[in-house]
């Protein structure tokens, strides 16, 4: 699974680095395209990657694990009740502090009956990949 996440990283880094022009991606950008990807993941229901995504120093029991399995998968039927489903996920900006090795990214949630919502997902770096925190 780290395994997906490290090439969801070098993708973020390409399109950072075509997007900016610059000699290397911006950590803003490369944040911002993680959140995205986590939760592109959770809108195609792999539950698993998107727990992945969440930054936990500690490794955790696997019966805590089942439980953000769970909730994540709550909230997509949460999504789909209340708005007919989370239907795409977009990037509006990022600002990262690179000293602190943080960020929030802000995506657009669209869903399924045509609202529209600005999400704020703060973000962690550690071993230079990002993580939802």
């Amino acid at each position: 699974m780290r395994r997906a996440v490290y090439m969801l990283m070098a993708v973020a880094a390409v399109v950072a680095v075509a997007s900016c022009g610059k000699k290397g991606p911006e950590p803003a950008a490369i944040a911002a395209q993680a959140a995205k990807g986590y939760y592109d993941q959770l809108l195609r229901g792999d539950y698993k990657a998107f727990v992945d995504g969440t930054y936990r120093p500690e490794r955790i029991p696997e019966s805590y694990r089942q439980q953000l399995e769970a909730n994540a998968k709550m909230f997509v039927a949460q999504q789909q009740e209340e708005h007919r489903g989370l239907k795409g996920v977009g990037v509006q900006g990022c600002d990262a502090d690179t000293a602190a090795h943080v960020a929030n990214a802000y995506l657009i949630f669209t869903y399924g009956d045509g609202t529209r919502e600005r999400v704020c997902v703060p973000m962690v770096e550690s071993k230079g990949t990002w993580y939802l925190r």
